[in-house]
């Protein structure tokens, strides 16, 4: 591939040609590195050109954000990358020295920690823990169920009344009763003589033929019960219903035992 040369002109110099021209025939003059430079830059001049403007504004911003750090260094920065690139046209064009000076305006490391610092400062303040949630009161413990009413226990039954033979007994308290139903005293011994053979005076014989019962031989026994619901086993109301019923059918003790003498019952 041949090499393609483009004339470039310097700053300040006219359009028209520099100095005196060369005959066709005349070899052209050695070129000089710088030249050589240039002409290989010219077809990629704009192209480079638009790179360099891009790297430019973010040296620029670079530049601006340390200046509130170190604003005498950024002076500094931007007055020596003027100076150069016054001094050498051709800086603006390389690559390599836009590279360098770009991590050169960094901003400086004490800028990170300020940033930082602010960051923590403003950062909103952790949210007081919270509190811890009050335990749930306990469960009212359920009332426990009533007993069942326990039934009044039965009262136990009196115990059956025992009959008691007591002659004796029986006879002072038939004796005793005479003068209620105006009976002299002597009516005793009739009435003495009478009972003996019917009962012998015991409140539970029984004659096994007819089942009469008690002292006066009733028959049948519940008669005796208008003079009270013991009859079976009290001597007493045995007597009492007796001599109402001699003095009823006999009119005293003497003549229920004159019948009895006759006919051998009363």
């Amino acid at each position: 591939m041949t090499e393609f040369q483009v004339q470039t002109r310097r700053d300040g110099v006219s359009h028209s040609r520099a100095g005196k021209s060369r005959h066709r025939a005349a070899p052209a003059p050695q070129a000089s590195a710088l030249s050589r430079l240039a002409t290989g830059l010219g077809i990629t001049g704009r192209r480079a050109a638009v790179v360099t403007a891009a790297c430019a504004v973010l040296v620029a911003g670079g530049a601006a954000a340390s200046q509130a750090a170190e604003p005498g260094s950024y002076g500094a920065t931007v007055a020596s990358s003027q100076t150069a690139t016054m001094a050498d046209p051709l800086a603006k064009l390389n690559f390599e020295r836009v590279q360098v000076a770009a991590p050169a305006a960094a901003a400086p490391s004490g800028a990170v920690p300020q940033i930082s610092e602010v960051k923590a400062a403003e950062a909103p303040a952790p949210a007081a823990a919270a509190a811890p949630a009050a335990p749930a009161p306990a469960a009212a413990p359920a009332p426990a169920p009533a007993a069942a009413p326990v039934p009044a226990a039965a009262p136990a039954p009196a115990p059956a009344p025992v009959a008691i033979d007591d002659p004796a007994g029986a006879q002072a308290y038939a004796a005793a009763q005479l003068g209620s139903y105006g009976w002299a005293p002597g009516q005793m011994q009739c009435l003495q003589k009478l009972w003996t053979k019917e009962s012998d005076w015991k409140t539970t014989a029984t004659n096994a033929s007819s089942g009469a019962y008690g002292v006066v031989q009733s028959l049948p026994a519940s008669k005796m019960a208008s003079a009270g619901a013991d009859y079976m086993t009290n001597y007493r109301t045995q007597i009492n219903w007796g001599l109402n019923y001699v003095k009823s059918r006999y009119g005293s003790p003497c003549g229920a035992l004159n019948f009895h003498l006759s006919h051998n019952w009363y």
